[in-house]
């Protein structure tokens, strides 16, 4: 069957990467999205493993429209008896990019008036819609007049892993932070250092990727249990193949923040994750972490001076440069930050640039080189 993984701007070659390595077949680059070909227990898999995606659709049906009143009617014929029925509740996500239709909202509500009419006529009921927690998620896309209607396998976005209980005021999105850990190429064997770790999103997902345990192994339920075809026991199989993967080894990782909040939430996490015995955290100021390694990998997201205040943002990244100089030769620094002017402060020359939007915003995440000694002369 055709499905669709959704994710964020510019990482659709990881997700490429990612669904090769799954076995999926017929992969095509799309904006923000990769389709793909699989069987339903690829489509499990896909849910269970994919770290830089963030829904699993399968398409049921397309058709063009120009005008609301053509949606609705097109909606309407469709036989929605197959995937709904009167006892289970629904909702609709819909994207648009369009000068027919230019309100994803009201795209969303004709849909939904479209279905439940057709349940109201042939039965006299009809299903109720449920927001927050429905049965089936239903996903229309409308480019220009080229409407496209999908089931939404994942349920909730697949960046909602299930392991945080309680987060950070602005938690880092997984789905980016696994990005990040994939972009540095960080392997197992390298120390790994967020000084800035706030929840610790990226130590987390780098733990994860280094034991082999799937991204979303702790989520309780999948939109696809939901479906009439969903099959138990394919379902076990693939928790059975993830589970004989997982592998637990040394792995010297430390995450620093200021904040006892966010330390005292990530060692909640740690300790729900059974990841205590691998990430020790202190609560320290960058400027005052305790380095235990001689060499390593720092990535770090420091404050941007836009979803929180800094009294003097260009004196913190000067702070972060004149630390990485003095205490982090050897190392390899990887910085997020979408605040351009304040990244100059740093004082170093980036060896790598990468573009990746945290949410709306677009970032870079850089890498800076820290040599031991003088690279000129070569007294590394």
């Amino acid at each position: 069957m055709n499905l669709i993984a959704k994710t964020m701007f510019d990482l659709e070659p990881l997700l490429e990467e990612e669904l090769k390595a799954l076995g999926a077949s017929d992969i095509v680059p799309l904006t923000r999205a990769v389709s793909f070909r699989g069987d339903l227990k690829l489509m499990y898999r896909a849910n269970l493993n994919l770290r830089t995606a963030l829904r699993i659709l399968l398409p049921i049906d397309q058709f063009t429209a120009r005008n609301a009143e053509e949606l609705y009617r097109k909606i309407g014929a469709f036989d929605w008896s197959e995937y709904l029925s009167n006892d289970k509740t629904f909702a609709i996500d819909s994207s648009v990019n369009s000068s027919f239709f230019n309100h994803s909202q009201y795209v969303a509500l004709k849909a939904k008036d479209a279905i439940v009419d057709q349940f109201r006529d042939r039965t006299g009921k009809r299903p109720s819609i449920d927001l927050a927690h429905p049965d089936i998620r239903l996903n229309i896309h409308i480019a220009e007049s080229n409407v496209s209607i999908s089931l939404d396998s994942s349920g909730e976005s697949l960046h909602k892993r299930g392991y945080r209980t309680i987060g950070h005021q602005a938690p880092l999105n997984e789905v980016l932070a696994a990005a990040l850990v994939k972009f540095s190429g960080w392997t197992p064997d390298t120390p790994l250092i967020d000084p800035m770790c706030g929840s610790a999103t990226i130590l987390f997902e780098a733990a994860l990727m280094a034991f082999h345990i799937p991204p979303n192994y702790y989520r309780p339920a999948f939109g696809f249990m939901n479906w009439e075809n969903f099959n138990q026991n394919i379902w076990n199989s693939v928790m059975e193949e993830a589970e004989s993967n997982i592998k637990y080894y040394d792995l010297p990782m430390l995450g620093g923040d200021v904040s006892p909040k966010s330390i005292y939430f990530s060692e909640r996490t740690a300790e729900k994750l059974k990841l205590s015995s691998y990430i020790k955290f202190q609560r320290k100021s960058f400027q005052r972490l305790a380095v235990p390694f001689d060499s390593g990998m720092l990535i770090m997201n420091p404050p941007y001076g836009i979803r929180m205040e800094e009294a003097d943002l260009a004196g913190l990244y000067k702070m972060i440069g004149d630390k990485l100089k003095a205490s982090y030769a050897g190392f390899e620094a990887w910085i997020l930050s979408a605040n351009n002017a304040a990244l100059k402060n740093i004082g170093l020359h980036p060896s790598k640039k990468i573009t990746v939007f945290n949410g709306s915003i677009e970032c870079k995440f850089q890498k800076f080189n820290l040599y031991k000694g003088s690279k000129k002369s070569g007294k590394l």
